[in-house]
């Protein structure tokens, strides 16, 4: 039978310089859907989805990825994790940094169009990539974490600096991935993106105030204003 939880935690704790960061999260996160990752920055966003791939330290509690301990090297060619930063070489064009990520996962070079084609890239595969745009720069790493089919794809603010058409295009996009199959965790800070998503969970001073679909978030906070739904659960949990 299929995995229907692509990732579970039980009061998964991370620690930073001695502080606390994460203090104690327990959740799920279901398979084949679109997760989004919500709250202000400096939340946890980032040390959460590091903890999920394996590459964060000082880690408590337990936490399991496509039922496998999180950052286990089984796990490695099935999940794909896109960092805020450009995660590609700014002086080989595209095409390059593609096919090299290509030669490493052994996938050929239809794979690559396709990858290139999906980001809507195609045109400037031949550009080297420290002449584009951050917005275009963060397209190539997008494609590069395409490779190879993940399971899981962790993106954290993958939207950030770029225009609204090119913004609903992505979403678009991560939405064909779930209806393939693929998990996706999606982190933004800015929350009328949660209406994207199948299901939020929303961050607060490294604390989990609260998971639903769009909806239901709305239903419980009774507005529609995402801005506004965030503000009355932060009252609710009392930590405002």
């Amino acid at each position: 039978m299929a995995e229907t939880r692509a990732v579970k935690a039980d009061r998964l704790t991370v620690s930073r310089g001695g502080v606390e960061v994460l203090h104690g999260l327990s959740f799920t996160i279901a398979a084949g859907r679109v997760t989004g990752l919500l709250g202000p920055s400096g939340c946890g966003k980032t040390t959460l989805m590091r903890a999920l791939v394996g590459v964060q330290r000082n880690v408590s509690g337990t936490l399991s990825v496509l039922g496998t301990e999180a950052g286990r090297p089984p796990l490695r060619r099935r999940v794909a994790y896109l960092t805020q930063a450009p995660s590609v070489y700014g002086d080989l064009t595209v095409r390059e940094n593609l096919d090299y990520f290509a030669s490493i996962l052994d996938v050929g070079a239809a794979e690559v169009e396709e990858a290139l084609r999906r980001v809507e890239l195609a045109g400037m595969a031949g550009r080297v990539v420290r002449r584009l745009s951050g917005g275009e720069q963060a397209r190539v790493s997008l494609a590069s974490a395409l490779l190879g089919g993940p399971e899981m794809l962790v993106l954290d603010e993958p939207t950030v600096g770029l225009d609204p058409v090119l913004r609903g295009e992505l979403w678009r996009l991560f939405a064909e991935l779930a209806e393939g199959g693929a998990t996706l965790l999606v982190s933004s800070h800015v929350m009328d993106e949660a209406r994207r998503c199948d299901e939020v969970l929303l961050l607060r001073d490294g604390e989990l105030i609260a998971r639903g679909s769009p909806a239901e978030l709305a239903r419980r906070t009774g507005t529609e204003d995402l801005d506004e739904a965030f503000l009355r659960l932060v009252l609710k949990d009392g930590s405002g």
